[in-house]
């Protein structure tokens, strides 16, 4: 038999919710540990009493009872464990382990016993069920009736609210009534804050972060009374788990941070933290309310009736004698400035962080404390924002993730080295290695994290530049924008559109009115814009298929190499995916072995030197550069065109301006009316003799051969 008995999975029941955690049974004591608070109960050896394994729904647990009354139960152990418990208990406690089965007949009359902290109700002498008393909150009685509450669990889905018990009149004993006699069995054992008797101390007017405000603490035996303006919260000792006292960055503040569980409620709110915020020059004189004998027998020289000092040092020092914990402070964590904590943001608020000896805490909004043996793993992220902070995300084993963002690259090597020497797991431990210590390697850090992305855009950069620089060809370029063309090419556009209303308003008198009024909308001044020097267009650089192939680099070459490995690792993987999966593998690779593709790489970086040498020796760029001056001859050509169509078009518009711009000065409506007669007659002369010259021009480009039409083009 060893010295030690170790169970996993073992539930502890606590207000009707499982808590799971880890049993050990030793010579010494039995250890339980919750793995969701990590709050420990040690039940001494000599202490037990009584051991009895019953069957219960997970499986089967064990019922532990002390000599001092207190009853421990844990389930989920398995039908084969009751021997070699029962064996190492009789060895090591001296205790019969005894199987003892339960009533499961549902009957609803039965026989109420108080045995301790637990109301036992039997039938046939069997145990039905059983009310730990601790989790009464609330005892009310009527005619042969008492009622019990309970207080509520936020982590359980369903609650019980209250439990109802009918007990008959007693004809035996007529001094006491048994309804009343049953309900201070109740309350003598129940968890009811009652404010009984004067209040240890009193604290006025307290700075509380959370809850937020102002508040009077009244220190009782039992409990803490926060008293405010708008709340009152009624806090006992036994749900305090931890204290923390954490100096502010700033040196001149402290924090005092109590931990719960439960946590107090104001509505549908939860506050898990107590956290009250001193200024370290505030000093306070307190004298206990009590005598200096009972300080000495109830706190054995932990307090005593009369002290004096800083107003935080008081808070601590009372908290810690009543609640009988001890108080966590920072360890021997320093951060870049000499700080004990580290600026950063939770949740899109602003808070320090504390590297603990044994966790991490977080305050203030919401606080969050994180114990080392919940922590999954740890990674180091670069700043979503900027490149001069970085990101601290801590994964829980429960699946949890909490993100600690704008942080200062500077503390990172101070918190890398505090992570590492806490043997904690880092998720990219691979890729920080390089960087430990070295805080200026952290901005350039994209040397380290191949990006195939980037690293294409930059090649095909160094292809352009090099292109620009090697383009010397002397063929002649398109003609650039001209405004000044443009804008005369819509002039001539308006004026045509004019003359073709000008000759259909040969009709009537109606026509040559309205042709009149489009006559006076031609007389539009266009503002002669400036001209723009010519743009000289960089011609697109002709690719040269015979020059020999740029070299690929380190991470390409082992992605050719590694390609048909990542398929088949990964069936059905679709081309974007093995991209990411290759950038995943190529960042979790060693010096070592990129070492191997980078010695290729500058191998082929020497050979592709070499040939492009050869190459341009035996003129190899020759013919490309011939074929690429060639091209702007024959764009020259129909750039001559274009020149000459245009030159025509100019012209025809200069024609127009001088025979319908004579007058450019604008004319009302009733100078058109009155002069309308008179100008009938030299208007009717001019359309006749536009339309002559038209006529000839139609003649002779009808005579022109379609020779002389291409020679002339």
């Amino acid at each position: 038999m060893g010295e030690t008995l170790e169970f996993n999975d073992i539930y502890q029941e606590f207000k009707g919710s499982w808590n799971d955690g880890r049993l050990r049974f030793n010579k010494q004591a039995v250890v339980y540990k919750s793995s969701k608070t990590g709050k420990v109960d040690s039940i001494q050896a000599i202490d037990l009493n009584l051991a009895q394994w019953r069957r219960v729904c997970l499986g089967h647990g064990i019922k532990l009872g002390t000599n001092s009354g207190n009853v421990y139960k844990y389930d989920g152990f398995r039908d084969t464990d009751m021997e070699k418990i029962a064996d190492f208990f009789k060895a090591n406690y001296k205790v019969e382990l005894t199987e003892k089965d339960m009533c499961v007949k549902g009957w609803n009359w039965g026989t109420a016993k108080f045995s301790g902290p637990l109301l036992s109700f039997e039938v046939n002498e069997s145990t039905a069920f059983e009310v730990p008393l601790a989790n009464v909150s609330q005892c009310a009685t009527g005619k042969n009736e008492v009622t019990l509450e309970f207080h509520q669990n936020d982590d359980t889905e369903v609650s019980l609210m209250e439990v109802r018990f009918y007990v008959p009149p007693s004809q035996s004993d007529e001094r006491q009534d048994p309804v009343e006699a049953f309900a201070e069995n109740v309350l003598s054992k129940a968890d009811v804050i009652q404010a009984t008797g004067d209040a240890v101390c009193i604290f006025k007017e307290l700075q509380c972060l959370t809850p937020r405000g102002r508040y009077d603490i009244r220190i009782y035996p039992s409990f803490l009374h926060l008293h405010g303006k708008t709340f009152d919260y009624k806090i006992p000792y036994t749900t305090v788990l931890r204290l923390f006292l954490l100096p502010h960055k700033d040196q001149r503040q402290m924090f005092f941070v109590i931990s719960l569980d439960p946590p107090i409620k104001q509505g549908q709110t939860r506050y898990h933290f107590l956290i009250l915020l001193f200024s370290k020059e505030e000093e306070l004189s307190l004298t206990l309310n009590m005598s200096e004998e009972d300080v000495e027998r109830r706190f054995e020289g932990k307090l005593s009736k009369n002290m004096s000092g800083s107003l935080y040092e008081m808070v601590s020092r009372v908290m810690k004698a009543l609640v009988n914990r001890k108080i966590t402070v920072p360890g021997n964590f320093q951060g870049h400035s000499g700080a004990q904590c580290i600026t950063c943001s939770y949740k899109a608020s602003s808070g320090l962080l504390y590297p603990l000896e044994r966790g991490f805490i977080y305050v203030h909004k919401p606080p969050v404390h994180l114990r080392f043996e919940e922590i999954s793993c740890v990674n180091f992220a670069r700043g979503t924002t900027t490149t001069r902070s970085f990101d601290f995300e801590i994964e829980t084993k429960q699946g949890n993730q909490f993100t600690f963002s704008s942080i200062e690259r500077e503390e990172y090597g101070k918190l890398f080295d505090f992570v590492n020497a806490k043997k904690l797991n880092i998720k990219n431990r691979g890729f920080k290695e390089g960087m430990k210590g070295k805080i200026d390697e952290y901005s350039d850090s994209d040397e380290d994290r191949h990006d195939a992305y980037l690293e294409r855009m930059k090649a095909e950069g160094k292809i352009r530049e090099e292109g620009n620089d090697s383009d010397e060809s002397d063929g002649e370029s398109d003609e650039s924008f001209n405004p000044g063309e443009e804008d005369d090419d819509i002039a001539e556009e308006y004026d045509s559109n004019a003359s073709a209303s000008e000759s259909n308003s040969e009709d009537g008198d109606d026509s040559g009115e309205e042709g009149t009024k489009k006559k006076v909308k031609k007389v539009k001044v266009v503002k002669e814009k400036k001209e723009r020097k010519p743009r000289k267009e960089k011609k697109k650089k002709q690719k040269d298929a015979g020059a020999p192939k740029r070299p690929m680099s380190a991470y390409m070459l082992w992605l050719n190499a590694s390609r048909e490995r990542i398929k088949s690792e990964n069936p059905g993987i679709s081309i974007t995916e093995i991209s990411k999966k290759a950038g995943e593998m190529w960042r979790q690779l060693g010096k070592d072995d990129k070492e191997e593709w980078d010695t290729k790489a500058v191998e082929a970086k020497r050979q592709y030197d070499i040939a492009k040498k050869e190459y341009k020796e035996s003129g190899g760029g020759a013919a490309g550069s011939a074929g690429a001056s060639s091209s702007p001859k024959k764009e020259s050509k129909k750039s001559g065109g274009k020149k000459e169509e245009k030159k025509r078009k100019s012209a025809g518009g200069d024609k127009d301006k001088e025979r319908g711009g004579t007058n450019d000065s604008f004319k009302s409506r009733e100078f058109i009316e009155t002069s309308e007669d008179s100008s009938s007659g030299a208007d009717h002369k001019s359309k006749s003799k536009r339309k002559k010259e038209s006529d000839e021009e139609e003649e002779e480009a009808a005579s022109t051969p379609a020779s002389s039409e291409a020679e002339s083009d």
